[in-house]
């Protein structure tokens, strides 16, 4: 596989259409892929197929969207139209997001997840094929579909996972896993799970950073960040699973309601483990700490504040 160097889109900071030259800039600055997300910001697909427009080079994936928000014919379709329009450089990745985008935003029950997501997962290797589909799997029933649009090449499709059982799925029945949240020494506990599928498996990693902030406000906002996505069930669970003990005074804080007390749990180790902060050359040398732990697709996920333009020109590889 190729070295790839992908960073998260859309940018932070900036409108849609003001994203289109830095955009058109990042295979000039070593970049390969874009990889979108989906929560309660921009969808995960208008990004992408705008940077397939402005930059025709790049490589596009989806990490991630979640099974539940939409309907798996729907799915399908959205996956196989921009796969199409960007063909053989696409990737679909999908998971099951969490309770609080699937049950308090969307008002639909977190149910099942992993058998959502590998029922998911088998619907689309026959739908983006354009195999007409007629099954009952555990969590939904499909009577009868036929994709309109088959693209050629038809895309890969890769699991968000964070446990055992997930990432076993992710390498058994999809093209590989995505994942995030963890540090790079956490990258060895995680890979081979996936890579009992085989060894060719992607392994793509959103991994966040705030190159040239000073050390205090990148660990005042990235405890911030942390303590939101941490108190998730999922990634409590993940935590634990991986033995990071040193979140349990956070935890037992954010359980007995104190947020602030919560926040100044999370001791600057952990901070320092999950999210990358310093000189840009540092930087990218952390991240490349994840490829070398077996990531072989680094998604840069830009957390810190203000004009990203100069923090996207830094961490490219040229």
């Amino acid at each position: 596989m190729d070295r790839r160097w992908g960073i998260s889109v859309p940018l932070p900071e900036l409108s849609l259409p003001d994203q289109r030259e830095l955009i058109a800039e990042l295979p000039d600055l070593g970049y390969t892929d874009v990889w979108s997300s989906e929560a309660n910001g921009a969808d995960a697909f208008t990004p992408l197929a705008l940077a397939a427009t402005w930059a025709p080079q790049l490589r596009l994936g989806t990490a991630i969207v979640p099974v539940y928000t939409r309907g798996p014919a729907t799915l399908a379709m959205s996956a196989s139209t921009l796969a199409a329009a960007a063909p053989g450089r696409f990737a679909l990745g999908v998971g099951t997001s969490s309770n609080v985008i699937v049950e308090r935003w969307n008002g639909i029950s977190f149910d099942e997840p992993y058998k959502r997501v590998r029922d998911t997962v088998r619907f689309l290797r026959q739908a983006l094929r354009g195999e007409k589909v007629t099954e009952s799997y555990d969590t939904f029933e499909v009577k009868g579909f036929s994709a309109g649009l088959v693209a050629d090449p038809v895309p890969p499709v890769l699991v968000a996972a964070l446990r055992p059982g997930m990432l076993k799925l992710a390498g058994r029945e999809a093209d590989g896993a995505i994942i995030n949240w963890l540090s790079p020494e956490d990258v060895r506990t995680v890979v081979p799970h996936v890579q009992q599928g085989g060894p060719d498996k992607e392994v793509v990693a959103r991994i966040f950073v705030m190159p040239d902030t000073d050390p205090d406000t990148a660990r005042a906002l990235a405890r911030r960040h942390i303590a939101a996505y941490m108190n998730v069930p999922v990634y409590r669970a993940f935590h634990e699973w991986l033995g990071r003990d040193e979140f349990t005074p956070m935890w037992q804080a954010w359980d007995a309601g104190d947020r602030k007390a919560a926040l100044a749990a999370i001791p600057d180790s952990v901070v320092d483990d999950l999210v990358v902060h310093g000189p840009a050359q540092y930087c990218r040398e952390r991240v490349q700490q994840y490829v070398d732990n077996g990531v072989t697709t680094p998604a840069i996920a830009l957390v810190a504040p203000g004009d990203p333009t100069e923090a996207v020109r830094a961490l490219g590889l040229k």
